[in-house]
């Protein structure tokens, strides 16, 4: 499978479209709370929801990738996330907002889908840029959600912010079914079989193990950060409202800019080194992080530090997936994202206890001692014995 010109581009910009309405709600939760009669401990549920969709989603749609041609899918699992989003902007109770957050994460979950397509149709030595790229995509989605999300919020309402969301989502729908290849891949069986071999190939690869302890690390790390600063920020005395935390966001602009430089190491070197250095520059910021939320300046470092290790290591980890067989990229991802997101979901789901119970301080601790590990993992070997089918798009 070939890609046309520009095309990495579009998978991009859709990834990260498709991604960012996982988190652009977040800053108006508490308008969300108010306005369909739920508590403030519930409504956290909502970010539950969204990630639990997204593990669906690459448990089921994922592995499609390695047996569906790229421009059905890709539209399918948009049109899907923009029903989603209608349904949750007529949402009146808890229960069909949950629903609908589940439908919106499985439709987020395209944006694995359009890094394992990018990946598959690069050309030889070009695939850890091709994979950055989309990275750099959904690390701008997740980047721009919350300020976005919480300034349109503000403008328009939650409930409008959901509908114009809604409308791009359609957009990209659009130019996925026009842009992108209408060949299937070449299937290695049926897709029950497909998905009953999948936990043989986490069995199969130690690879693929060593990469879901990675990435479970420091995605456990960023989900309980992030959604621990909204909690926290939104408490006296800070009080904070949804557009004001949002800001916060931009401290991950950092992130965005160090990913192209990662693709391009990750294809020199080994993505091992790239991944032990972006957890070391992650462990600096959480550090910052562990001083408290009193001096701005110092939080938007540390967060921009975190970020910015976690983009570039999950682009260098997804590529070394990748690596291990590119014609079972769907699936590999599939398995390691499954996993990747139980972690994320946990992470957001101790976020609010810790708080409760430590403070910020307990929750930014937790963060460095999660980061830490992963880092040192990285720095062990992978077997050399790995079996690699490269085949040439």
């Amino acid at each position: 499978m070939s890609l046309r010109r520009g095309a990495v581009g579009l998978l991009a910009c859709t990834a990260g479209v498709a991604l960012a309405n996982n988190y652009a709600i977040q800053p108006a939760l508490g308008d969300v709370a108010h306005d369909t009669g739920t508590s403030a401990a519930a409504i956290g549920l909502v970010t539950t929801a969204a990630l639990a969709g997204c593990i669906a989603g690459f448990a089921f749609l994922l592995p499609l990738a390695d047996r569906a041609a790229p421009r059905r899918l890709v539209a399918g699992q948009l049109l899907l996330l923009a029903a989603g989003l209608g349904i949750a902007s007529l949402a009146h109770h808890a229960a069909p907002l949950l629903l609908a957050y589940a439908v919106i994460g499985a439709g987020a979950s395209v944006s694995a889908m359009a890094s394992t397509i990018a990946g598959r149709g690069a050309p030889e030595g070009r695939r850890g840029h091709a994979v950055a790229l989309v990275a750099a995509g959904m690390s701008a989605g997740i980047l721009l959600s919350r300020l976005v999300g919480g300034a349109l919020a503000d403008a328009v309402g939650w409930r409008g912010m959901l509908l114009l969301s809604a409308a791009l989502v359609l957009a990209c729908a659009a130019a996925a079914r026009l842009w992108l290849p209408a060949e299937r891949p070449e299937p290695t069986g049926t897709y029950l079989a497909t998905l009953v071999a999948l936990p043989k190939l986490l069995h199969r690869h130690r690879t693929l193990r060593r990469a879901v302890l990675n990435g479970s690390l420091w995605y456990f790390a960023f989900s309980l950060v992030w959604v621990a600063l909204t909690v926290r920020l939104g408490q006296p005395p800070y009080g904070l409202d949804a557009g004001t935390i949002g800001l916060y966001s931009l401290a991950g602009v950092l992130g965005f800019a160090a990913l192209p430089a990662a693709g391009r190491l990750g294809d020199r070197y080994s993505p091992r080194v790239v991944i032990a250095g972006s957890m070391a520059v992650a462990a600096v910021g959480a550090a910052l992080l562990c001083t408290g939320l009193d001096r701005p300046a110092v939080t938007a470092a540390g967060l921009a530090l975190v970020d910015a290790g976690c983009f570039t290591a999950q682009a260098a980890n997804q590529a070394r997936i990748l690596a291990i067989d590119p014609r079972r990229g769907g699936s590999l991802s599939g398995v390691y994202l499954l996993l990747y997101f139980l972690a994320g979901a946990l992470g957001a789901g101790l976020a609010g206890p810790l708080i409760e119970a430590g403070g910020w301080t307990a929750a930014a601790a937790l963060v460095l001692a999660a980061l830490v590990p992963a880092g040192l993992l990285a720095l062990r070997r992978d077997e050399r014995t790995e079996p690699v089918a490269e085949s040439r798009p």
